[in-house]
């Protein structure tokens, strides 16, 4: 039996699924994106790779249509002839099947077909299972150590998401495709000894070691066992496991994947020296580093040096990808040990990351959350960029419910206060549990005019209602570190208890409804080594001032409420997350960073205390 037979069975993704609200809307955008894009260019070079590709477009002849001049094709980093070439598509299988197994969505189901069909044709004209977008050569230069751009990073995302494409749709072909794909690397990685492949695992892979975890999962067959142990990288797991410090200064995007495989690898096959790299890594990366008031830790893609942000903000600071793969982490050890820390961990970096670096009506990318004064986001585009955090992208806004719901021995936890629903197996029957965010500011239908009056003030908690339809259950509900206050608990109350870091409702069965509220306020939170510059904080939320450059306010450093006011609170039935200063100079309004779209903005504002005071 493995390690992963014996863990917690998640809810069935079918069963799984967000409701209508900002998480939702954001799902939405990321789905209208993922359809937009062509078969054919997202297919472009590895069609010509294949040697039966169109390759009259890319040539750009100076007569004809846009369309023949490549307008519609894919550029950036999937240029032809570029190095990284064909890695996107391996991220858009994953959400595209992620999306399909959740929705039922059918359109993206018949494209995931068409793409698979041409992805089988391109690997019988390659032979030998050669399946990529870049050339065998590759894989040569990289051994004999000359300079090439990661190979094997952009070999593992199209083996991902034929995996993903065989996990959440059972979908048998795109697993032989994987598995035929694995023949030639299998061959590659026997023609090197031990100490020489050790020398190649220091470029850059991706997540190999997750995806050979997982296929000895799925197929049991030892060659992957034996790849799993070939990409074992030494330099970076025995060092995390003697406790020196190995990231600092250090590409973080290179080794979150690699500590991701690791943890997949432990569920796979129980071996505990698996699990110790992947809490030492958290231990290094967060614990013992601290993280910036968004939640991230990183600049310029490497990670800062231990509590010592002040130097490290710019306009490349926070990665999505960085974000995306933390996420990921806290995810693996939220369902190892059921802690919720990590679970607030989550809720910061999907607000102030993976929220705030999706432009909010294009549903385009940020590569990066910029962090100087008067900074704006610098967004991709559909066609042009195909960053590696345009992968992430698409992947992230497909998983948004995969935070929501963690089973436990005694029922299931709520650990992200995000519209969502699910239905829970027990013994005796099922339960579906619906979580309802009742302050969602996101929608404004034709009925608005007709709400009710509600609050005569703005809210100052987050509220959620949780129903419960069916078989008994015991529901745990995260109480979220920020709280201000005692949380307020409505409805069948009698059912609800109060735990050390949840809520705990008792469903006999039947019907059960709800109501909590989770008190917040805004606080200052200081940069960890230059403690009088602060950004501010509502909750999880993390505020941005609507500045050109950086502004210095003058008030008291303990006290955000002497600084900023509600503004702009209440449009029809909706509360708005707006704020102004007070006593300043200069009027500053703030909002939610993952509200910001192209406006300049600052996160962090040096405070001079007002000593007349």
């Amino acid at each position: 039996m493995t390690r992963s037979s014996r863990m917690p069975t998640p809810p069935a993704l079918q069963s799984t699924r967000l409701e209508r609200g900002l998480f939702d809307a954001r799902r939405r955008l990321n789905r209208a994106y993922l359809v937009s894009l062509e078969d054919d260019a997202l297919l472009q070079n590895f069609l010509l790779e294949a040697g039966i590709g169109d390759q009259d477009w890319h040539l750009k002849p100076s007569l004809g249509t846009p369309e023949s001049r490549g307008a519609d094709r894919h550029w950036g980093w999937e240029t032809p002839g570029g190095a990284l070439r064909g890695h996107f598509l391996g991220h858009w299988l994953s959400a595209a099947a992620r999306e399909s197994a959740v929705t039922g969505d059918p359109l993206l189901r018949v494209k995931l077909d068409a793409v698979l069909d041409a992805l089988q044709r391109c690997q019988e004209e390659n032979g030998d299972g050669w399946i990529w977008a870049i050339p065998p050569r590759f894989l040569r230069r990289l051994a004999e150590g000359r300079p090439i751009w990661a190979p094997q990073y952009a070999m593992h995302k199209l083996l991902m998401g034929l995996v993903d494409v065989h996990r959440d749709l059972g979908d048998e072909r795109a697993l032989r495709l994987a598995r035929n794909a694995t023949v030639p690397l299998v061959e590659w990685v026997r023609g090197f000894d031990d100490d020489e492949f050790q020398r190649i695992l220091e470029v850059e892979t991706g997540g190999m070691l997750e995806v050979w975890s997982d296929l000895l999962a799925i197929t049991g067959d030892p060659v992957y066992s034996e790849l799993l142990g070939r990409y074992d990288r030494r330099s970076l797991f025995d060092g995390l496991l003697e406790g020196r410090d190995v990231l600092t200064n250090r590409h973080a995007n290179t080794t979150i994947p690699e500590v991701l495989g690791a943890a997949r690898a432990y569920e796979v096959t129980g071996d505990e020296r698996w699990r110790r790299i992947v809490e030492e890594y958290w231990r290094q990366a967060v614990t013992a580093r601290g993280t910036f008031c968004t939640g991230g830790q990183t600049s310029g893609e490497i990670w800062t040096p231990p509590f010592e942000f002040a130097a490290r903000r710019g306009e490349k600071t926070q990665e999505h990808c960085t974000v995306y793969n933390m996420i990921r982490l806290a995810d693996v050890l939220l369902r190892w040990t059921g802690e919720l820390a990590y679970a607030d961990y989550i809720e910061r970096n999907l607000l102030n990351g993976i929220l705030a670096q999706q432009h909010p009506r294009t549903g385009m990318v940020a590569y990066f959350l910029p962090l100087e004064g008067g900074a704006v986001k610098n967004w991709g585009t559909p066609t042009e960029d195909f960053w590696c955090c345009h992968g992430t992208l698409v992947q992230a806004h497909t998983r948004h419910s995969d935070w929501v719901f963690y089973p436990t021995e005694e029922g299931v936890t709520i650990a992200q206060h995000i519209d969502a629903s699910t239905r829970v197996l027990v013994e005796g029957g099922e339960t579906d549990v619906r979580v309802e965010v009742l302050d969602n500011a996101g929608y404004v239908g034709p009925d608005a005019n007709a709400g009710e009056a509600g609050d005569p003030r703005r809210p100052t908690a987050t509220r959620l209602r949780v129903r419960l339809s069916g078989a008994a259950l015991r529901v745990r509900v995260r109480i979220p570190a920020w709280i201000a206050d005692e949380p307020q608990v409505a409805g069948d109350r009698e059912r609800v208890s109060r735990g050390e870091d949840v809520l705990v409702i008792e469903h006999p069965g039947g019907e059960t409804s709800v109501d909590l509220a989770f008190a917040f306020e805004v606080r200052t939170v200081a940069i960890p080594d230059e403690p009088g510059t602060v950004a501010f904080v509502e909750g999880a939320v993390v505020l941005a001032g609507l500045v050109d450059r950086e502004v210095a306010l003058r008030g008291s450093i303990q006290d955000a409420a002497s600084l900023l006011a509600p503004d702009n609170e209440r449009q029809w039935t909706q509360w708005l997350r707006g704020y102004r200063t007070l006593g300043q100079s200069t009027a500053i309004r703030f909002r939610p960073v993952h509200e910001i779209a192209d406006e300049p903005f600052s996160l962090y504002f040096p405070i001079l205390e007002d000593r007349s005071q």
